[in-house]
């Protein structure tokens, strides 16, 4: 299992925001290009960036600061915040990131998400976003009537080929992954799944990685200190860090 630390950008800064409320943010800093540079060389294999500005205008705003971070790091590099038309996610892509992770756009414009999955396959990634069960758009502000199990039955129908599940009532708070919604979701996956939100220490990744997942997006907990990188990639392999 990947230990993927989450970068998010708002006003030029790193944060986090709690359960997404904008009003809940807190900045550990204020340099994102040297952050996920931080990250690289402490081992990470992919840096998952989120634009937060763009979540909540709808369209990529930070694409100058994430074009530094993929010049600046020697691992590859995800995307997401506001991406919702063919034409961002080309550009992001000419940027030189790896993978564009799509939200809104996947439960309101899936024939979007089909031509996209026809022009970049693996490049493409659906991020399914939960609150109580139900997928959350637009920055995470609205739910909508969509079971997660349901949006990505529908997004595996139209090529998607990754997913990134989010408890949203987790993130961010410290306060453990939602094991039993992960479990539900594996049972019904038949691509790859990163999942996110909640991680609050080492015994977290020692959980999930027992679970089939690809991967888990980490924040808060590494900006805290609450959970150590180098740790965390070894227990996520089976292995005690060393030095």
């Amino acid at each position: 299992m990947e230990v993927i630390p989450a970068i998010d950008i708002r006003d030029g800064n790193v944060v986090r925001l709690t359960q997404g409320d904008y009003a809940r943010e807190t900045v550990y800093a204020n340099d994102p290009v040297l952050v996920a540079y931080d990250w690289a060389l402490l081992g990470a294999p992919w840096l998952h960036v989120v634009d937060l500005d763009g979540a909540r205008e709808g369209h990529p705003v930070n694409d100058a600061v994430l074009a530094e971070i993929v010049r600046a790091v020697p691992v590859p590099v995800q995307a997401g915040g506001g991406i919702r038309t063919l034409e961002a996610i080309g550009k992001l892509l000419g940027l030189g990131v790896q993978r564009v992770v799509l939200g809104t756009v996947a439960v309101e414009q899936p024939e979007l998400v089909a031509e996209a999955c026809r022009r970049y396959g693996d490049a493409v990634v659906v991020g399914i976003d939960a609150r109580d069960g139900l997928v959350a758009v637009r920055g995470w502000r609205d739910k909508t009537s969509w079971s997660a199990a349901d949006l990505m039955a529908e997004m595996e129908a139209v090529g998607v080929r990754r997913f990134i599940y989010t408890d949203v009532a987790r993130d961010g708070t410290l306060e453990g992954p939602n094991l039993r919604a992960l479990r539900a979701i594996l049972k019904k996956a038949t691509k790859p799944v990163i999942a996110s939100g909640g991680v609050s220490g080492l015994e977290d990744i020692r959980r999930l990685a027992a679970l089939p997942l690809e991967g888990v997006l980490v924040g808060k907990a590494l900006y805290t200190g609450a959970l150590d990188l180098r740790e965390a990639l070894a227990a996520a392999h089976g292995e005690h860090a060393e030095g």
